[in-house]
């Protein structure tokens, strides 16, 4: 039973995946059974020979995770019950939402409030509301009151920024958590926006931006020639007129990866360009796709998009890859795809080693385009073809997310790196910590920033674990440079200094665990358990 729901949720998810039809000269002849996994032949220091970072978008630790395991199932909401012995998280206890000092006490947000309006997370301002360590200035610093359109949250006003759902709304991840591994120590990188999480997220570094390409940029933007708020990469045709590029000198995962000849790509939502470019015309990203309340969203986005901000990875005109034997190795589309080339390689057999995919904007959880309950049909249909495959038995699952979105975390990481600009104001105006003690010389990268959630999903994932273990974004490109035996990208990336995860493994008894989760509900439908 437990196989044919595999591959019925399998088929559905292709279905929809290729809706659009392919040009048969674009696919590979299917796999047969027992056909090679080309990945398995890389060396790799792990089992783990695939690894799926999920890239979702601004939400806190506590913004998802406040109350685990423990949820509040009131009639007429998915129940949630915790398995017995389950750990408890570093979240927000009675007594300290008793005593928080923020104007508004923490509070719990149910299922009918999941679209929300999206907070202030400026690189200043999470600073600003995390108040020295105290915690406590939220509704004054990055609060957005929302408007009318938002009509079951309006009458919250600021204070909405202090709210959390708990198992009967974000479901899935709750579950993935009982049957999987899950930090409650993760935080972004540095303090700040997308952009900022995104480039962290493949290089541990956000400094060295090139002022040869970076244009537009205000103070929000680029700070000491680090980014801190959300320009458009240089290098992609669909990006605004207030862009930023890195160095030539800067590396990345995917650069680092390339040198080996080891297969990655990014996958993202909206990528395949609406209008082609021209000789005299740049592509156009207008595709939509619609939310589960029917609005449709411009599903790219250009600045959630890291690799485009580096010309040696960037695929400035959205060119698709010759055919799919090219997915994951070089060519036209240089490692830059729709994210229905992910589905078609993977089902094909082609997984690649690493793959980071970012969902389109209805589904990638940012409130204002998206909420919770959307970003739980992407993670759970993603997750059940990818366990559907015969190479989910050597894949790891990352699902992450790139900023908080400014909502409340009571919990302040270490701060590993200081810098002194116009933008900092952690421990007073224009500081966080001290002048000189900074990577590389580098400022507008105060470290480290908010919590965020941090799941890993696998075979060979710890079951029912809590990891506290200090870990960043850039702890996933250490992992990866681990696994593959790759050089570290160094030169001011936090790489160098990012927590393993590999606590959140068990390589010598792996579990095995396999789950496969209602993609509207997020409850189980069948276990290995």
């Amino acid at each position: 039973m437990l196989r044919k729901n595999l591959r019925w949720m399998a088929a559905i998810l292709m279905a929809t995946n290729m809706a659009v039809l392919t040009p048969s000269n674009l696919l590979a002849a299917p796999k047969e059974k027992g056909d090679p996994d080309p990945a398995a032949a890389y060396e790799t220091t792990t089992p783990i020979k695939h690894v799926v970072v999920i890239f979702q978008e601004n939400v806190s630790f506590d913004h998802y995770f406040a109350t685990y395991p423990n949820a509040t199932n009131p009639e007429g909401e998915v129940k949630f019950k915790a398995k017995e012995k389950t750990p408890t998280v570093n979240g927000i206890t009675e007594g300290q939402a008793a005593l928080d000092q923020n104007t508004v006490k923490p509070f719990r947000l149910d299922p009918s409030q999941n679209y929300t309006c999206s907070m202030n997370h400026g690189y200043q301002a999470e600073q600003q509301a995390f108040d020295s360590g105290l915690m406590d200035m939220f509704p004054e610093f990055t609060a957005h009151a929302c408007t009318s359109q938002y009509p079951s949250v309006q009458p919250l006003g600021t204070g909405i920024v202090m709210g959390y759902f708990d198992g009967n709304t974000v479901t899935a991840e709750w579950n993935y958590a009982q049957n999987y591994a899950m930090s409650d120590n993760m935080h972004d990188t540095n303090f700040g926006p997308s952009t900022v999480g995104a480039i962290n997220v493949i290089s541990g570094m956000t400094g060295n931006t090139d002022p040869t390409t970076s244009k537009n940029n205000g103070t929000s933007d680029v700070i000491a020639g680090s980014i801190v708020g959300d320009p458009d990469p240089a290098f992609d045709d669909c990006a605004g007129t207030d862009v930023a590029g890195m160095q030539t000198t800067n590396e990345n995962i995917g650069m680092l990866l390339g040198a080996r000849k080891i297969s990655w790509g990014w996958f993202e939502g909206g990528f395949t360009p609406s209008t082609a470019a021209t000789a005299t015309a740049k592509a156009v990203c207008a595709t939509t796709t619609n939310r589960l309340d029917g609005t449709a969203e411009t599903a790219y986005v250009p600045h959630h998009n890291p690799f485009e901000y580096y010309q040696q990875t960037a695929n400035p005109h959205h060119l698709p890859p010759a055919s799919l034997a090219e997915v994951g190795h070089d060519g036209q589309a240089n490692h830059q795809y729709d994210l229905s080339w992910f589905t078609k390689a993977a089902m094909n057999g082609d997984l690649p080693a690493v793959s980071y995919l970012k969902a389109p904007a209805a589904e990638d959880g940012h409130p204002g385009n998206s909420s919770p309950l959307d970003e739980q049909v992407f993670l759970t249909q993603t997750i059940n073809m990818l366990e559907s495959l015969p190479t989910w038995s050597s894949t790891a699952v990352i699902i992450t997310y790139d900023d908080s979105d400014g909502w409340f975390d009571h919990v302040m990481g270490p701060i590993l790196n200081q810098s002194v600009s116009a933008d900092d104001a952690l421990s007073r105006t224009g500081a966080c910590g001290i002048a000189g003690n900074s990577l590389e010389g580098l400022q507008g990268r105060c470290a480290y920033g908010p919590r965020l959630p941090f799941i890993v999903i696998s075979p060979y994932s710890k079951t029912n674990y809590v990891d506290s273990t200090v870990i960043d974004q850039s702890s996933v490109v250490r992992f990866i440079e681990d696994n593959w035996t790759l050089p570290r990208i160094g030169n001011g990336s936090f790489d160098e200094f990012a927590g393993s995860i590999e606590n959140m493994f068990n390589f010598k008894n792996p579990p095995g665990e396999n789950l496969i989760l209602d993609p509207y509900t997020g409850a189980v439908l069948s276990s290995s358990n």
